[in-house]
């Protein structure tokens, strides 16, 4: 799974001009999920989420984890994060799991930042949406599961 986390003051998304998800301050993720991927990566990434320390203290370090500041998570699926542009200008999205398997993936992920105290919010799967953030930094990180501690669970 892979994970673009973004710190934000608040975050939104759309279907259709509707609005299906907003948090406060917290994070705003994005989420692919790739063909090698098992329910047993939801819980580490989740766990990873949560305790990354990119809030600010009050001495205006990066010691603060989302379950520390009480912020919430934007949860939004995005299978593009598996493209492969090596070749030719059209990204090839191959490496995405299929559809049915990533919905419930990207679920399961949410459901286990549920788990540990993190309030939730969510696009709509396989929708166009329009998403919308105020990043605070900016501060823009990339995780992958293959790349944690240990590789893949």
């Amino acid at each position: 799974m892979r994970v673009v986390v973004q710190r934000v003051a608040e975050a939104a998304v759309q279907v259709g001009g509707e609005e299906v998800g907003r948090i406060g301050r917290g994070l705003l993720l994005f989420v692919g999920v790739g063909h090698e991927d098992a329910d047993e990566h939801a819980a580490p990434l989740a766990e990873k989420v949560v305790n990354l320390r990119v809030f600010e203290d009050s001495a205006g370090k990066t010691n603060l984890s989302l379950l520390d500041v009480g912020g919430a998570a934007l949860v939004v699926s995005q299978f593009t994060l598996f493209a492969d542009t090596r070749k030719g200008r059209r990204p090839s999205f191959t490496a995405a799991a299929e559809p049915a398997a990533a919905e419930r993936l990207v679920d399961l992920f949410r459901q286990e930042l549920e788990v540990r105290g993190v309030h939730t919010a969510s696009g709509r799967f396989g929708a166009e949406m329009r998403v919308s953030l105020v990043n605070e930094g900016p501060f823009t990180l990339h995780l992958d599961t293959d790349a944690m501690p240990g590789g893949r669970p």
